[in-house]
């Protein structure tokens, strides 16, 4: 591998993956929140701007299959842990801090603060140039929700730090899989009629992501003197509604009458939204809340260090449409659904043999095909969002409603690209753990269950051709509760598994089948030509 930053050692962190031939003469940013929409999108823009990029991640299993992996540090660390954060900022010019509690757990506004100290720490120690933090627009009096004081308390603790710091501070991002138009599409899409909030009234400037990676890009190159916020913002001032029918306009749909309620409560929205919409309850509250009041900037002094993108900054339904299109050729960098869910398990399936002495539930299927492997394994890829679960519908739906009720993410979060699966990636309520492609995926459970719940597919060659399936669902229970729901569900596991067991096998032999047809016919049709001609 290549040559490492000056003054890195490694010593400092679990684990550490180097730049082959990173050069030192680069400027070196480190970027937290690397796994989530922001941070995922920024990476490769630093990278194109000439700077050496080093991201802290909690899991780095996680940015195995992103395209940029081999071209960053990837550092094993946690905001938690000041040895990992003062390792990982050594050499580091510019610091990028974009993590926030975004359906996190609900104590979030102390450890954040805790992490915001320990990064203003470290960075200070370590010399690090500047800071780059990503907040929320907020109205400068009243009472602030408890994710945009949080927002505002990080801001503050990291101005304080001795660093230069630049506190971007932006309302609704629009982009292709934020969680804002998310909430837009679906809310659209799925109602012909809008009741909404007395808020649906309030003037909003939304952003569109790229005019927000600009601007990250380009604080790197503040002046040393600059250590404020900046209000980013987009030309247009809107209403929610506004923002609603210049989606439909823009998606060929007929514009949505909307109709103001101040009796639906923040709390009755968020809990509208979470079954209208895949967006789950944990992050649909911290949006809703942000909209109680006017969203709009207060100052444009960015502009006197940044002058506008080439262009000017993004009109509204020009990122609607820019999203639109990103979603349909299957373009989609990020999205929402790599945000760790509120309840949902973390830890990873320990290997078989530390089960023992555990109560583990297990229904394995297995079944012989004459399907190749390689049709055998783009089935198994290709499974959910669209796709389906190839066995009983409607109980995977009704599933996936019981899941949204309490809170939960649903089946309807769907997936980012209709063929191709990566770690971390989210897949209705399930999450990809692991993936050996060609061969094996394992999910991980993010519905609400009493316990911890995985699922395992595999394809491997049979002997003699053809292949087998193997399949295998896990399930911890948690207490007594988590018994009693295993063997309640126990008598639509024979339903449910064996029928998506027999139904992947029979879609993986019918598209070996039908490609065998489409090539012989092909290989017809020059003779019957030639036949043809002869007569």
């Amino acid at each position: 591998m290549g040559a490492a930053h000056p003054g890195w050692d490694g010593r400092r962190v679990a684990r550490r993956t180097s730049v082959q031939g990173m050069a030192d003469t680069k400027r070196l940013a480190l970027v937290t929140g690397a796994t989530g929409y922001i941070g995922g999108r920024l990476v490769p823009r630093l990278l194109a701007a000439g700077f050496g990029v080093r991201v802290l991640v909690r899991s780095p299993e996680k940015l195995r299959d992103v395209p940029w992996a081999g071209d960053v540090d990837i550092v094993e660390g946690d905001l938690d842990d000041r040895e990992s954060i003062a390792g990982a900022c050594e050499g580091v010019d510019v610091f990028y801090y974009l993590v926030h509690s975004m359906g996190g757990k609900k104590d979030f506004e102390e450890p954040e603060k805790q992490a915001a100290q320990n990064v203003a720490a470290a960075a200070a120690q370590a010399g690090v140039k500047r800071i780059v933090y990503l907040g929320g627009l907020h109205p400068l009096t009243g009472d602030l929700s408890p994710h945009l004081r949080s927002r505002v308390a990080v801001g503050r603790i990291l101005l304080d730090s001795g660093v230069p710091t630049a506190a971007l501070q932006a309302g609704v991002v629009i982009g292709s899989g934020s969680t804002s138009f998310e909430m837009i599409r679906h809310l659209t899409d799925v109602l012909p009629y809008m009741p909404a909030p007395k808020w649906v009234r309030n003037r909003i400037q939304p952003i569109a992501v790229r005019d927000v990676l600009y601007y990250l890009v380009n604080c790197a190159d503040l002046p040393d003197d600059v250590n404020r916020t900046f209000d980013i913002g987009g030309p247009d001032v809107l209403r929610y509604g506004q923002m609603m029918n210049g989606y439909a306009l823009e998606a060929g749909l007929k514009q949505r009458p909307i109709a103001s309620l101040p009796v639906l409560t923040p709390w009755l929205a968020s809990q509208w939204v979470n079954l209208v919409t895949p967006i789950p309850r944990a992050i649909a509250t911290p949006i809703i809340a942000s909209l109680q009041f006017d969203c709009v900037t207060h100052e444009h002094d960015i502009r006197d260090f940044i002058p506008d993108p080439e262009g000017g900054l993004t009109r509204y339904r020009k990122a609607v449409r820019l999203a639109l299109e990103k979603m349909k050729s299957g373009e989609v960098e990020t999205s929402w659904q790599d945000a760790l869910v509120d309840g949902a398990v973390s830890d990873p399936l320990p290997s078989d043999p530390d089960w023992a002495g555990h109560t583990v539930y297990l229904d394995v299927k297995r079944r012989e095909t004459d399907a190749s492997p390689a049709d055998l394994w783009a089935v198994i890829e290709g499974i959910g969002g669209d796709n389906g679960w190839y066995s009983f519908p409607l109980a995977w739906a009704v599933r996936g409603w019981m899941d949204k009720i309490v809170g939960g993410v649903g089946l309807r979060r769907g997936r980012r690209n209709a063929k191709r699966l990566n770690i971390g990636d989210a897949l209705d309520f399930w999450r990809v753990e692991a993936i050996d492609r060609g061969e094996f995926l394992r999910l991980r459970a993010e519905m609400r269950v009493p316990g911890r719940a995985w699922l395992e597919m595999r394809a491997t060659p049979r002997e003699g051709g053809g292949s087998v399936y193997d399949q295998r669902a896990i399930f911890f229970p948690m207490g007594l509760g988590g018994r009693l729901y295993w063997f309640a569900i126990l008598p639509f596991h024979g339903v449910i598994f064996n029928g998506m067991a027999n139904r992947i096998t029979a879609t993986a032999l019918a598209s070996e089948e039908e490609r065998a047809s489409d090539s012989s016919r092909a290989a017809d049709a020059p003779s019957e030509a030639v036949s043809g001609q002869a007569a």
